[in-house]
């Protein structure tokens, strides 16, 4: 296995790498409020400011970043030195939302904030499928206080604020999302239960309703107290999700759910995405947040990673 090395530190719970053709990456900092893009020497440069709470984020068909904003349903939780994801304050929840960043000129424009009436919660991952369309996960919130949590979905939206539609419910607690190598499944993590999801994508936007008691709908579920947090998709088909408690990355395979575990050194390892800094083609370039310890990670993923639709 490659060694880990690192590429920057010192990032306000970093989220959602984007690896961008350039050899640059661009992360957003949940606590920070804010999009950084991160040079290969780990300079620091911030793109744009985002209020709320910036988790997931891809590159559309227009060069845009979208973005997955929880509106700030975690609170920065400091111990030992490293920032952990604390309790729901209402008092500085913004409301969830998809957002549009203009990377050329900074410009932030608020695309969704509800789905036939309901308001998003907690947005946290979205992945854009081939035909230009993005698919995104309402985390939703667990309030402490109350003694309540959201029970949330999967949903399907344009990126010209046109279209939203809900295509799963209900899910638990649902964090990162992506697609087959050829489009045609589309899988999710959930975090508190430790499993991995799919569902066949039957048209754009559209996935199929599977009978009361398939089993093949749930790709995985990890022993023990693991959570799972976001993912990539390599060229294989493999599901590549970061895991929390046991620290690093788990890879299963689509075929039989078989799994094995690259360790990480952050308990809270939350995401993961392939660039291709050599030009190979391979994307073997694997980019991974270490949150709690603030750090953006490298290293050579031993399979080839999957290019993004639209990157």
């Amino acid at each position: 296995m490659s060694e880990i090395t690192e590429i920057t530190s010192g990032l306000r719970f970093p989220e959602g790498p984007v690896a961008m053709p350039d050899g640059t990456v661009l992360v957003v900092e949940m606590f920070g409020e804010c999009v950084t893009r991160v040079f290969p020497d780990g300079t620091k440069q911030t793109v744009a400011h985002v209020p709320g709470g910036p988790n997931g984020a891809a590159i559309g068909p227009d060069g845009a970043l979208y973005l997955c904003n929880n509106g700030g349903s975690f609170t920065a939780m400091e111990f030992r030195e490293l920032t952990f994801p604390g309790a729901f304050d209402g008092n500085r929840y913004l409301g969830g939302s998809i957002q549009r960043l203009d990377l050329a000129t900074g410009e932030l424009t608020t695309l969704y904030t509800h789905c036939d009436g309901r308001p998003l919660r907690g947005p946290n991952d979205l992945v854009f499928d081939a035909h230009g369309g993005f698919w995104f996960t309402d985390h939703g919130i667990r309030d402490r206080a109350a003694r309540k949590g959201d029970i949330t979905g999967i949903y399907y939206a344009l990126p010209d604020g046109s279209f939203i539609s809900e295509q799963v419910f209900p899910t638990e607690a649902p964090n990162g999302i992506g697609l087959s190598p050829d489009g045609n499944v589309l899988y999710w993590a959930e975090t508190d239960t430790g499993r991995v999801w799919r569902r066949k994508v039957v048209a754009p936007g559209v996935v199929e309703k599977p009978a009361g008691l398939d089993e093949w709908p749930c790709l995985a579920g990890l022993p023990g107290h693991q959570l799972l947090d976001s993912l990539a998709i390599d060229a294989e088909g493999n599901v590549c999700v970061a895991t929390l408690i046991n620290g690093g990355i788990t890879v299963i395979s689509p075929h039989d759910g078989s799994m094995h575990h690259v360790p990480v050194d952050d308990r809270i390892t939350t995401n993961i995405c392939f660039g291709d800094n050599d030009g190979s083609g391979e994307y073997r370039d694997a980019y991974i947040t270490a949150s709690t310890t603030g750090r953006l990670l490298h290293m050579r993923w031993p399979t080839r990673g999957l290019r993004l639709n639209w990157l």
